[in-house]
């Protein structure tokens, strides 16, 4: 019985931002594996057209789509915008597989993960910097290539 106290003991301890990334990780994953994803309130004149995608009926996105709206968070946290803008304007997504039709749920995707990691941000008052967004993106994209997200 003391072995099971002692291995504990031992285990080196985890710092505790690399935890909250870790568990912030672990909450959107489970997020993104249901559909339609949690969102509290829309502006219609901006995101209008993004309702259908929200409604109880609405179909899942491909599987294409996440790591797609990953690589936009990716670029949006570390401010390339050149990139970010190249991938849309000449419509790189369609080479991962992602047909025009699935556009806005990749736009809506990569903005509901951008914006649950700036609230992370904001609830610990910039502590946890875009750096470490980054952090959870890369967690996010090894939780989405063990297929921890599906439809």
């Amino acid at each position: 019985m003391s072995n099971r106290w002692e291995r504990l003991l031992d285990q080196k301890p985890v710092p505790l931002q690399q935890h909250l990334l870790d568990e912030a990780a672990r909450l959107l994953l489970g997020e993104l594996g249901r559909w339609p994803l949690p969102v509290d309130e829309i502006d219609p004149r901006t995101g209008g057209r993004m309702v259908e995608l929200l409604g109880p009926d609405s179909p899942r996105p491909s599987a294409a789509v996440f790591p797609a709206a990953l690589r936009l968070v990716r670029w949006e946290l570390g401010r390339d915008h050149e990139a970010y803008d190249e991938y849309m304007r000449n419509r790189r997504y369609q080479e991962t597989g992602i047909p025009e039709g699935e556009r806005l749920a990749l736009l809506l995707v990569s903005r509901w993960v951008l914006e649950q990691l700036l609230s992370l941000s904001d609830a610990t008052g910039g502590r946890v910097d875009r750096r470490a967004l980054v952090g959870v993106v890369d967690r996010l994209e090894r939780g989405l290539g063990g297929g921890t997200v599906s439809g």
